[in-house]
């Protein structure tokens, strides 16, 4: 099983959805991946809504911030980096030219992260974890698999996301276009790629995983949702992308899963 207790810094730990429409996410999300529902509340009259599965925790769905809203932009899911220190990992993206979008905060006592878009605009998050690591269950069906960047200088990214994790980056040589499988130390951590279309906008991209990918793919239209594109064969598994009923872009997983 695929059961967390600890993330080495520079892994993917967490994500979640930030949303127009927390419920009509949280039934979507429970009807496709099998997700049950615990609301944190974290003001007045907003909760966290954390998926767990035999009560561990594997995403969250939130409402999203009235600015991002305000500014015309699309629901969106967020992906989680774990970071020995969410201020240092903030100080070096900024001198690496990304801008910090919200600093460093503590999260209650759950932990301390910071919101940075890259130099190329896409976003993410940086994790210091206290009372929470983040994902207790990942690369299982039902929970997060994988995380993409989709970028059109790849050379940029590469170069901004080493010096900012250490990560290295391999090139897939059998993949259909041009592909790197992110390294932390020994462990493979997402990949980059660039968009397809050209003009799609710079974004990591989550990957859950599924049992079936076509019945995935029929259940997401089923329930509302837009099947982009898939099922594709990657050999070791099918991928399928797609949006859910309020514009979230996200992605599917069939086959082979890390441990």
């Amino acid at each position: 099983m695929g059961e967390r207790t600890e993330y080495k810094p520079g892994t993917f730990c967490w994500a979640d959805l930030a949303t127009t429409d927390q419920d009509a996410a949280k039934s979507f999300y429970g009807e496709l991946l099998g997700w049950e529902f615990e609301d944190i509340p974290v003001g007045e009259g907003v909760n966290y809504s954390l998926s767990r599965r035999d009560g561990k925790s594997l995403a969250a769905i939130a409402p999203q911030p009235e600015q991002a809203r305000d500014a015309g932009a699309p629901p969106a899911w967020n992906s989680y980096v774990s970071v020995e220190s969410a201020d240092s990992a903030a100080d070096r993206a900024q001198e690496l030219g990304a801008t910090v979008q919200a600093p460093p905060f503590d999260v209650m006592d759950v932990g301390r992260m910071a919101v940075i878009q890259d130099p190329q605009g896409a976003f993410f998050m940086v994790w210091e974890p206290r009372a929470q690591i983040g994902a207790e269950i990942v690369n299982e069906p039902g929970a997060l698999v994988w995380n993409e960047l989709v970028a059109p200088d790849l050379d940029a990214a590469r170069s901004f996301y080493s010096g900012l994790f250490g990560w290295t980056l391999e090139p897939m040589s059998d993949a259909p276009m041009t592909y790197y499988m992110i390294k932390n130390g020994d462990s493979t951590n997402g990949g980059m790629r660039q968009p397809q279309p050209p003009d799609l906008p710079p974004h990591w991209l989550v990957y859950f995983g599924v049992e079936d990918m076509d019945s995935a793919l029929a259940k997401i239209e089923q329930l509302g949702g837009r099947k982009f594109a898939g099922p594709i064969d990657m050999g070791a598994g099918m991928i399928g992308v797609a949006q859910d009923p309020q514009g979230a872009a996200f992605a599917l997983w069939a086959g082979q899963m890390a441990p």
